[in-house]
């Protein structure tokens, strides 16, 4: 349980270039070299997932691996993964679209709403939005995950308030999954709706993502999470109910793809409101969107990991280039995984990574 609770709803940051220098991108990917790549995924049972990739709005590769590997399982195209803390670049779009409206201000404070939480005199929209609040992580509780089956609002709440907050909003970085469910509730309450209604008039409708939804509308259609056992059997994930806001959406790499295409070519947010959600110079975080270096290319995205789940969406502004990846079973790492498909995906020679030994969650 302790190593589940290390994975429960992490960032998924990239520090270090995993690939060598770039060449200029062509329109082309280089297919071969990434269906080699996967069918030695699926093959050693090292995975499951999809991933797609798009040039300049336009996907030019999709595909899926290890699927047929599970026993009775039906699925399509369609067939969405939890995208786990992809979800917070979805919620710090919808924090800026009221911002946009004039009904939210970065400088607003936390105690409008939550007086009585910790620091909420100090703590803005803006710490909430960039991890520099100070606040934890409600989803792990005396080390273990306690969100499994459903917890109550005020109950989470109430751990929030239980673990404090770590240093003064503003002196330090932490990321915080307690920070984007207390914006999440906040979004609710300046807009007069649900998570779920504002995740699919002002996200999915506009942007015509098919099969994206948070976990306020039922979702039949979506893969469970897997762990590899001598094969592939399904375990017991959160009650996705507990994270709206922080980690709850269901989507596929297309519609991943189509978002942050879309958020980047300015069809949801104003350019100024992007420039706000990307990282300074020198920095890993931003108010909703991540760097991910790879040698001299330089995307902007996000990425997350539940319990079995796990999701990278990323886009680079230099050549309109975006690549979303997903997986509800791994056996290699999600980022090593990633990396990978970063430098066959433009023609490089790369290490392909092999898969981990299985541990045990306890």
């Amino acid at each position: 349980m302790k190593r589940l609770a290390a994975l429960l709803l992490l960032p998924a940051l990239l520090l270090a270039g995993a690939v060598g220098a770039a060449p200029a991108a062509s329109q082309a990917v280089h297919a071969e070299r990434l269906n080699a790549f996967l069918d030695q995924v699926e093959d050693s049972n090292a995975g499951i997932g999809s991933v797609s990739i798009f040039r300049h709005g336009r996907e030019v590769y999709a595909r899926s691996f290890g699927q047929k590997q599970l026993t009775g399982v039906s699925y399509s195209a369609d067939t969405k993964y939890q995208i786990a803390s992809v979800t917070k670049m979805v919620t710090a779009i919808l924090a800026f679209k009221l911002i946009e409206e004039g009904r939210l201000s970065l400088d607003d404070r936390l105690s409008k709403w939550f007086p009585d939480m910790p620091s909420a005199q100090a703590i803005t929209i803006a710490n909430l939005l960039e991890h520099t609040s100070g606040l934890g992580n409600f989803a792990i509780k005396d080390g273990t995950v306690w969100v499994l089956g459903r917890v109550s609002e005020p109950a989470i709440l109430d751990e929030i308030r239980e673990q404090g907050v770590s240093f003064a909003p503003g002196q330090d970085t932490a990321y915080s999954n307690s920070a984007y469910l207390l914006l999440r509730m906040i979004l609710e309450k300046q807009s007069g709706r649900t998570y779920a209604e504002m995740v699919a008039q002002d996200i999915a409708g506009p942007l015509g993502l098919r099969n994206f939804v948070s976990a306020g509308i039922p979702q039949p259609d979506r893969f469970l999470s897997y762990a590899y056992k001598g094969g592939w059997a399904a375990i017991k994930d959160i009650d996705y109910s507990n994270v709206v806001g922080v980690g709850d959406i269901a989507g596929t790499p297309h519609d991943l793809n189509q978002l942050i295409t879309g958020l980047f070519q300015q069809k949801i947010l104003r350019q100024a409101s992007l420039q706000q959600m990307i990282p300074s110079p020198g920095k890993g975080w931003g108010r909703g969107l991540a760097a991910f270096p790879y040698g001299e290319r330089h995307f902007l995205g996000h990425g997350g990991d539940v319990l079995g789940s796990h999701s990278r969406v990323i886009y680079n502004p230099d050549d309109g280039t975006a690549i979303a990846y997903s997986t509800n079973g791994e056996r290699i790492p999600t980022n090593d995984a990633l990396a990978a498909i970063v430098g066959l995906a433009y023609g490089e020679n790369v290490d392909l990574p092999l898969p981990v030994e299985d541990h045990p969650s306890n």
